[in-house]
């Protein structure tokens, strides 16, 4: 193989997968970073790291990568972007992924949509045609009635996407959906599908080379999502039988081959309860959860992308894919589920993941960092790997009660709740599951007498017995037990609360001001969306916690602000 340095044009836990398996083929690998970033996990491991001044600068990317072979984008960023793709081409590097011209087609999802049509791929019902102007919109959505999805033409992750349930929500749908669109992909075209509420969300994986071979490595269910955002990802999937795996696996080398596809790549598809199945979208990078086949499959997919790359005929046959066990993966976040699941900040005072025999962590950080919201809050994912789907889950439920976060907020006590769930333990949840299971009430309280102890900073605890709680940790003001974070006082003790509670008139986040909606003197109501909030690339809203008058605004749009930041006041 003739790649022999390769420049990583991303950060973070994917940065260091790729790190890892340059290292296993004798490949220096050379991270990019940003000056926020000079003491990155993934900056520390490179043979070699170049400064740019942003991850989505493709032309510092494409110079940073000077003196390399090729260029391995990651995921997010420009890893779709076609543009980038062809830079570059054009500066002598070999492109660790699909063609510009794949890319252009399936990265556009009304494009992607009309492939699989013409491959025979039914797709889910909705609107996504030449005209995609509001007016037309409306029309279109009156037409197919609620439940409906608007969505981004551009990008996915769940931006750009609004859900509606009343007609009379459609039009503030829109309007959100293409100012989200337009922040994080420069693309503020949306359209419509049917919202299939109880759904059951299956991707397939596949492998193409560049020599017309092409084989799918089984389905991943990814219904556990919040936002539309996957958490917890497994394979083989719980509603998948033999026969099932086949249909998809041919339907997503359909698309593919209508694409002109190579390298490694996920077709996403909808099952519903009745057995049907229709055709989402084909993602052109490698996925989040692409770490649950590996572990069934015994294949390294990153190897396989730089082999691709590198012009090598993949060496395997459709019938050569034999899923051995049960692989689970669960994404561990820098969030607070019970503050709606919004990003948070800290430093990282103790943070230990497990180290099992069958369970593989991936991490971009280290204890001693600050997680900020700069990136992308995704701390580390634990996957788990054992020969059926009940040992998986309770090997994976082990090994996040071994896990030790103190300083952030982090979903852990959500992942560990989860799994314990009698629906996710019968497999069947669908991608309605956290909304119909999931409240902040089921956070569980710190046991009574946790404390810390004044200026010491350590814990007390009364003598009746919640010493010996193996599931309580504290480390000075922190405190984890069953996962959840919490923040202590001297005499008393608090749940961690990184986002003001629903309807405050302050800032939940860091972020930018996108649009203030009210001035001084004008009469709102309950709940009427005051100003819009733009951090961690998705949009907030801020409402009126009662009916009266705007006494006060205090930003502007445009404007920087900090967690609990007063923003308007109503009197």
């Amino acid at each position: 193989m003739d790649i022999r340095r390769i420049l990583i044009a991303n950060r973070g836990e994917i940065a260091v997968r790729v790190i890892r398996a340059c290292r296993e083929l004798g490949i220096d690998p050379i991270a990019a970073y940003e000056p926020d970033d000079r003491g990155a996990l993934h900056v520390a491991l490179a043979a070699e790291a170049r400064e740019v001044d942003s991850y989505l600068d493709a032309d510092a990317l494409v110079a940073a990568g000077e003196g390399c072979d090729a260029v391995h984008p990651g995921y997010g960023y420009l890893a779709e972007n076609a543009d980038f793709a062809e830079a570059v081409a054009r500066a002598g590097l070999r492109w660790i992924g699909p063609p510009p011209s794949a890319m252009r087609a399936l990265g556009d999802k009304i494009e992607a949509r009309r492939l699989a049509e013409a491959a025979g791929v039914a797709v889910v019902p909705g609107y996504a045609g030449v005209l995609l102007d509001d007016d037309t919109l409306l029309a279109e959505g009156l037409r197919l009635g609620p439940p409906l999805l608007v969505k981004a033409a551009a990008g996915g992750g769940g931006r750009g996407m609004r859900e509606v349930d009343d007609p009379a929500d459609l039009p503030g749908a829109i309007a959100a959906a293409r100012r989200e669109a337009a922040a994080a992909f420069g693309d503020d075209r949306v359209f419509l599908e049917r919202r299939l509420a109880a759904a059951r969300h299956v991707e397939v994986q596949i492998l193409c080379d560049s020599h017309g071979r092409a084989v799918h490595l089984g389905e991943r269910d990814c219904s556990i999502q919040r936002r539309h955002q996957k958490i917890i990802e497994e394979s083989p999937s719980p509603a998948v039988d033999g026969e099932l795996r086949s249909q998809l696996g041919e339907a997503a080398l359909a698309v593919a081959a209508a694409a002109g596809y190579e390298g490694a790549g996920t077709v996403e598809f909808l099952l519903d309860a009745d057995g049907g199945w229709w055709f989402l979208e084909l993602n052109a990078r490698l996925q989040v959860e692409h770490p649950v086949t590996e572990a069934v499959s015994g294949i390294d997919l990153v190897r396989a992308q730089i082999e691709v790359a590198a012009g090598l005929p993949l060496e395997l046959e459709q019938a050569d894919v034999v899923p051995r066990g049960h692989a689970i993966e669960c994404r561990l976040y820098a969030e607070d589920p019970a503050a709606g699941f919004l990003p948070a900040t800290g430093t990282l005072h103790r943070f230990r993941l497990p180290t099992w025999p069958g369970v593989r962590c991936d991490s971009g950080v280290r204890e001693g960092d600050t997680v900020g919201t700069r990136y992308d809050p995704l701390l580390a994912k634990l996957i788990a790997h054992a020969g059926d789907r009940d040992a998986c889950v309770e090997k994976l439920s082990a090994a996040l009660a071994d896990t030790v976060v103190l300083g952030v907020t982090t979903n852990l006590g959500f992942l560990r709740w989860a799994l314990g769930h009698r629906r996710f333990r019968s497999g069947e949840a669908t991608t309605a599951f956290v909304a119909e299971e999931w409240s902040p009430e089921l956070v569980p309280p710190l046991p009574d007498g946790a404390a810390a102890a004044g200026d010491d900073l350590w814990h007390q605890l009364a003598d009746d017995g919640a010493g010996d709680d193996p599931e309580l940790i504290v480390e000075g003001e922190h405190a984890l037990y069953l996962g959840w974070a919490h923040r202590l006082a001297a005499d008393d003790q608090e749940p961690v609360a990184i986002a003001a509670a629903a309807g405050s008139l302050s800032a939940p986040m860091p972020g930018t001001v996108l649009e203030v909606l009210v001035s001084p003197g004008d009469v709102v109501s309950a709940g009427q969306v005051l100003v819009l909030l733009e951090a961690m690339k998705m949009e907030l809203a801020v409402h009126a916690p009662a009916d009266g008058t705007v006494s006060a605004v205090h930003v502007s749009g445009g404007e920087l602000v900090r967690a609990g930041q007063p923003l308007a006041e109503v009197e």
